[in-house]
């Protein structure tokens, strides 16, 4: 007889990875709203996992500012405020400017092709209708467009402005929010756009990757600004 075959198990996923995963597409995709209150308990029903793994994703989230903890509320969503976005879309547009005058003095050829991986997965995501999906590949592109200054504390700077928007990102993607722009004109615009910067950077044109950028920004900030003042 031959030597039995060997089944390689597949390892299981840490809870608290499973906690803190399925957590932040509930905040992401606003089934828990801003400034709701996180009972514990709730959260052990809701997810199927014990309070140990829930305990630890939620030390994660209030680390990435996702959570908040209040004496008297406990552990609430983050609020999105009409100041606090502002001030968002104005760090975002400084940064993100400042690294396009870095990135065009640097060999960005790893980090373009990542971008164009991750525009090829927000493609794909929109035929899927799939607006997590969506938000985590934008998310993704703008991630690779930092790193293509090669500077960590930028990159580090990004991650916290990017991983704020995202909740902004899916309201945006997920709502007609201008009748006369309906949604498959918004998304094409933003992937084309995407590829727009790409083809900048590759050509190290920082002055036209700079209005490619101040554009996006601005039709992001407008989308929000008219959901949040409707």
């Amino acid at each position: 007889m031959g030597n039995p075959v060997k089944v390689q198990k597949i390892p299981k996923q840490p809870l608290a990875v499973k906690a803190y995963e399925t957590l932040v597409k509930k905040i992401i995709c606003l089934e828990y709203q801003p400034s709701q209150h996180l009972e514990e308990s709730q959260l052990v029903e809701d997810l199927g996992i014990g309070r140990t793994p829930i305990r630890e994703a939620l030390v994660r989230l209030h680390g990435e500012k996702m959570v908040e903890s209040h004496p008297k509320k406990g552990v609430i969503v983050r609020p999105i405020t009409l100041q606090n976005t502002k001030a968002m879309f104005e760090s975002m547009k400084l940064i993100e400017l400042g690294i396009v005058d870095i990135a065009v003095d640097k060999d960005c050829t790893v980090f373009l092709d990542k971008m164009k991986t991750a525009n090829l997965r927000a493609q794909k995501a929109i035929m899927a209708n799939d607006v997590f999906d969506l938000v985590e590949a934008n998310h993704e592109f703008h991630m690779h467009f930092a790193r293509c200054s090669r500077n960590e504390f930028l990159i580090r700077a990004v991650k916290d402005i990017r991983t704020e928007a995202k909740r902004l990102s899916y309201l945006s993607y997920d709502n007609i929010i201008d009748p006369q722009r309906p949604l498959e004109i918004h998304y094409a615009s933003v992937v084309g756009e995407h590829d727009q910067i790409i083809d900048g950077l590759a050509q190290r044109d920082a002055h036209h990757v700079k209005k490619l950028i101040t554009d996006h920004i601005l039709t992001f900030r407008e989308r929000i600004l008219v959901f949040m003042t409707s």
